[in-house]
């Protein structure tokens, strides 16, 4: 798999790659919830760009909204992400309750993200999320290919 670190994704890429609407992702660009990384927006018509790390957060957030998660909680469980550093997300879990979260890793290890109490869980196996924007990468990148060498 290719992880474009050069030049980045574009913000229509990212919407293919990660199924969230082009509004969506200026939202969360404007309201700072995921910022491209590699080229921020400098104005009205720039273009950004989003890194690996920048798309995987977005999926994500995606994957979270579609499991229930209020977009609230998801900038919450992003942000306890990024406090966790060092944290392998295909390896690990984002277990969510109304108190809290916590990040289950792969060791069994269980990181207290919200320093939140009980309640019911709403458990979001990451690796799947990984995998799943892996994939789709792969297959955008396969699809860009063999339409270059059919116009070729």
């Amino acid at each position: 798999m290719t992880e474009n670190t050069t030049f980045g994704y574009s913000g229509p890429t990212v919407c293919r790659l990660t199924g969230v609407t082009y509004r969506q992702l200026d939202y969360w660009a404007r309201t700072g919830l995921v910022t491209p990384s590699i080229t921020p927006a400098t104005g009205s018509g720039s273009k950004r760009a989003y890194s690996y790390g920048d798309v995987l957060e977005v999926k994500v957030i995606k994957s979270l909204l579609t499991s229930g998660v209020s977009l609230a909680r998801a900038r919450q469980a992003v942000e306890c992400l990024r406090l966790s550093l060092g944290a392998d997300l295909a390896a690990s879990s984002l277990v969510l309750s109304d108190a809290g979260s916590v990040l289950a890793q792969n060791d069994g290890e269980l990181v207290d993200l919200l320093r939140g109490g009980q309640g019911v869980f709403n458990i979001v196996p990451l690796a799947n999320v990984v995998a799943e924007l892996r994939s789709t990468i792969r297959e955008s990148e396969l699809a860009q290919s063999e339409k270059g060498a059919a116009t070729a």
